[in-house]
């Protein structure tokens, strides 16, 4: 049988390798000679795994026997800052190009029991610290849909990988958007989970309080199945929820708030604003009561993100010296090798928030600044609350603009920073929330449309996106 990898979804291919259609290995190798025609313009992939179609013989063997599941023999790309064992985990900087990963991380546990096939590592922004994947170590991701232009980021190689047809869904990080943002770029859907619902037990941390990995895919569906994958307490995460403390409303969701006042701004691009408008014309056209709303501290979030955030990546980072693991710069004294490998191993990026954070953190300026953004961020915090009191989600774009020009935004990082507007609020209040392809632009870019539901509201997601999608 002809594999049409274009038009393949997991649950197209699960359904194909339990008949015999194809096996796992001709998926894999299908797949391979995808990213060998198209990855060296891209630069989606870091690495291809050397044991790619000896996994996908174990998934076939799996098969045989009648033991696969879902998601058995089906080929995935990791984004480079989660652990894999035996693989290199580099999260695309200099300062751990040598570090190969001594364990796996809960959700490779998990998807390994699931028999998946794991193709290899995408490119992504240095530490997950950027929106356009500009700033990897390893050069830019390009955008399928236009090579001059931006993949998104962080997790930008996770999304191209899959919109240049060189996998059939990837995992990625979200921080602050980087799953959501790179998939409206790149045409595909991206989940951001309940904070606690998904393991951070082998993602590198960024920021501790707002990390959560999550699934990239074609479909609506195809993410469900990999967040039912993936989701669950682990007693390696302290921030992992149980599953009897996952309280979500049952009733059907047919009220969306929109904070209009939040969206219709200065700097909103009329094609995305125009998409968005005619996205929730069609909610509205077939039975979805449609809510204007406030949330009344929305407007600072961006502000809180990035204080927050970096503050955290001041810590998290520390822990990258050159004496533990990576690359080491030896100086003449110890204070001078912590110099030398922190400065040629971090790239501009990463140390302007590490100094950022450093400074928010430090005496006399933690409470002007930390601890009022984190009063802030409970405010923020409650706004959905309330919101959520009267409505079952809520919905935005997902970016302000279509995929930007590569080299655009470089050179302005509070330009850059603004990119992520309508996805940071999620990440500071701990909701779920998805973005699913609304269309084009009239140059033929792809536009994202964001719904933001309450915590554990990722059943909602679903039922509200697989009717966006048909």
């Amino acid at each position: 049988m002809l594999i049409d990898l274009k038009n393949l979804t997991i649950t197209k291919a699960s359904i194909h390798l339990k008949n015999g259609d194809f096996t796992a290995r001709e998926l894999t190798e299908a797949y391979l000679k995808e990213i060998k025609e198209k990855n060296s313009s891209i630069n989606a992939y870091l690495e291809i795994f050397k044991d790619a179609t000896s996994q996908a013989d174990t998934a076939d063997a799996a098969l045989k026997s009648g033991k696969g599941g879902a998601l058995t023999g089906i080929p995935i790309a990791v984004k480079d800052n989660i652990l894999i064992k035996g693989e290199i985990a580099s999260a695309s900087s200099k300062i751990l190009s040598n570090y190969t990963a001594t364990y796996d991380a809960t959700v490779i546990s998990k998807l390994k029991n699931e028999g998946v096939v794991f193709l290899g590592r995408t490119n992504m922004d240095e530490f997950a610290m950027g929106s356009s994947t500009e700033n990897s170590a390893y050069g830019v991701t390009k955008n399928p849909h236009d090579e001059k232009r931006v993949a998104g980021g962080s997790s930008g190689g996770s999304a191209a990988a899959l919109a240049m047809g060189g996998t059939l869904a990837s995992l990625g990080s979200d921080t602050g958007g980087s799953i959501r943002q790179p998939s409206a770029f790149c045409g595909v859907v991206g989940l951001k989970t309940t904070y606690g619902a998904v393991s951070r037990f082998g993602l590198m941390s960024m920021g501790s309080s707002l990390d959560q990995v999550g699934p990239i895919t074609k479909t609506v569906c195809d993410a469900e199945i990999i967040f039912n994958a993936i989701s669950g307490h682990d007693k390696f995460d302290s921030t992992s929820v149980p599953e009897n403390q996952r309280n979500a409303s049952a009733k059907s969701k047919k009220t969306i708030g929109v904070p209009h006042s939040f969206i219709e701004r200065e700097g909103i691009d009329k094609e995305v604003l125009s998409n968005f408008k005619e996205t929730i014309e069609k909610l509205k056209k077939n039975g979805y009561e449609i809510k204007d709303i406030e949330l009344p501290h929305l407007k600072y979030s961006l502000a809180v993100y990035y204080i927050i955030m970096p503050a955290e990546v001041s810590t998290n980072l520390a822990r990258f010296d050159g004496v533990r693991y990576g690359v080491r710069k030896e100086g003449k004294t110890l204070l001078d090798s912590y110099k030398k490998t922190r400065g040629e191993g971090f790239g501009k990026e990463t140390r302007r928030r590490i100094m950022l954070g450093t400074y928010v953190l430090s005496s006399g300026y933690y409470d002007a600044y930390y601890n009022k953004a984190t009063s802030v961020r409970v405010l923020l915090e409650k706004d959905f609350r309330d919101a959520f009191e009267k409505v079952d989600a809520i919905a935005t774009p997902t970016t302000p603009t279509p995929a930007f020009k590569i080299g655009e935004k470089t050179g302005n990082p509070l330009e850059m920073y603004l990119a992520d507007i309508f996805t940071v609020p999620v990440n500071l209040a701990g909701v779920p929330a998805i973005s699913i392809p609304s269309g084009k632009t009239e140059s033929g870019l792809p536009l994202g449309f964001q719904l933001i539901a309450p915590w554990w509201g990722e059943a909602s997601l679903f039922e509200i996106g697989r009717f966006l999608e048909q």
